[in-house]
């Protein structure tokens, strides 16, 4: 994969971060759409299929580090040599247009203390995706709850100033983007297209009812190490 913009764009001063733990099979598509960025930085957890290869075949920096997407999520961080930092899921492809739509945000001033978020979408023409992503879209834009799959854009200073993630394994994104604040959270208008592969394989309403469910309980004061295991992660 080559990380150079089209031909006229100037790179962004973007650093991605994606955490990574057997992503293999995704990687290539997540890694071909970031395209435009200064650099990628694959956190990887200790994957034992060809994660690591793929991601250095394709561009990517790896880091090592222990499993947990808030730890390895912050280790990017520390690691990232760009003023804006890009956190991303590996089964999340950006649009084409997430450049652009980037570059806008990057360039107003208020939105150094701010953060951004992309159009939740998914990898399936299920009617059901199509009622999940209206939900998630009312969610962002009701209460400013953005869940990781639709990433997150953040100038370097105010992650930091913020804590930066939690080393959760589960509920880190929501823990930063409650610290952010719904009125410092803009919406893209490109999008984050996520694979339909855990919803298809648990069940649609099966995982929205234990991802709602699981909201819920950490709201109410259940500890994200609780979380994790009722969650299976």
């Amino acid at each position: 994969m080559s990380s150079v913009p089209e031909i006229g764009d100037a790179r962004l001063d973007v650093s991605v971060i994606i955490p990574t733990l057997n992503a293999a099979r995704h990687l290539p598509r997540t890694l071909a759409a970031c395209a435009g960025a200064l650099e990628i930085i694959v956190v990887d957890g200790g994957s034992s299929d060809e994660t690591v290869t793929t991601a250095t075949q394709n561009g990517a920096r790896v880091v090592h580090g222990p499993p947990g997407r808030g730890i390895q999520l912050h280790q990017g961080a520390l690691q990232a040599r760009g003023q804006w930092l890009l956190f991303l899921h590996a089964d999340t492809v950006l649009s084409r247009e997430w450049c652009a739509a980037a570059r806008v945000f990057i360039a107003r001033a208020e939105s150094r203390e701010g953060a951004a978020t992309f159009q939740f979408a998914l990898d399936d023409p299920d009617p059901r995706a199509r009622r999940l992503e209206r939900l998630v879209a009312w969610r962002v834009r009701a209460l400013g709850l953005a869940y990781g799959d639709q990433g997150l854009l953040v100038h370097r200073a105010f992650y930091h100033a913020l804590g930066g993630y939690q080393a959760w394994r589960l509920m880190e994104d929501v823990e930063l983007v409650r610290r952010i604040g719904r009125r410092r959270l803009s919406v893209l208008s490109a999008v984050a297209c996520t694979s339909a592969e855990r919803w298809r394989g648990d069940g649609w309403y099966r995982r929205s009812g234990r991802n709602l469910g699981c909201l819920a309980l950490y709201f109410l004061g259940v500890s994200p190490r609780v979380l994790a295991k009722l969650y299976g992660r």
